[in-house]
């Protein structure tokens, strides 16, 4: 399987939080979303534990997408580091997606099929 890993940004906590909650509860689903109050690539990995209802994916081929996107993608985790607001009243977090790429175009060939 092939697996993406992508930074999305950053958000407010109870935003990400309520996202979670609509959004992660499918198993099977194709996506997962990872947040984390620092942008390094330890406290991404560290927040694959934190997915609700985690898919059976190969977790240990989804660390290595992550390492390769770090590698990468010097540019975007800098800017999601100056994003990142550094106090305030609202905590937030930098929110991160990973995907399954064969869930993800079977997802997306079924919408097309399904007309």
């Amino acid at each position: 399987m092939a697996y993406s890993f992508e930074l999305l940004g950053v958000s407010p906590l109870l935003t990400f939080f309520d996202h979670q909650q609509h959004n992660e509860q499918n198993p099977q689903r194709p996506k997962a979303y990872l947040a984390s109050y620092r942008c390094t690539l330890d406290s991404f990995i560290q927040a694959i534990d934190d997915i609700p209802k985690k898919p059976q994916w190969n977790w240990d081929e989804v660390v290595e997408a992550m390492v390769r996107f770090w590698l990468k993608h010097e540019d975007t985790v800098r800017h999601c580091e100056n994003e990142l607001p550094k106090g305030g009243p609202e905590p937030y977090l930098v929110v991160a997606r990973v995907a399954n790429l064969d869930a993800l175009r079977y997802q997306f060939e079924s919408l097309y099929w399904a007309d």
